[in-house]
């Protein structure tokens, strides 16, 4: 199954390694220096530049592959659609 995470993206739900609220996490520093090190190596998808505010960001995993998906799409609204699916 695949889960919509916002501009036409989806990622595979065996993939997803977690879900994360932006505002929340980013006022620790290690996540935030996480994130500026996923954007520097080329990890980073950002799927909220159509002037979307990134609400949150989705940690996948995919043959070994790490991919950090900026999203538009709530936590909330995420995690429905992530329990939803079967």
């Amino acid at each position: 199954m695949y889960i919509h995470i916002g501009d036409g993206c989806c990622v595979r739900k065996k993939d997803i390694v977690g879900i994360f609220d932006l505002e929340i996490t980013t006022t620790m520093k290690t996540t935030g220096d996480f994130l500026l090190s996923s954007r520097e190596e080329g990890f980073t998808v950002n799927v909220a530049d159509r002037g979307e505010m990134p609400k949150s960001f989705i940690l996948a995993d995919r043959d070994g592959i790490s991919r950090v998906y900026i999203s538009p799409v709530s936590t909330a609204t995420l995690y429905g659609r992530y329990n939803k699916t079967t």
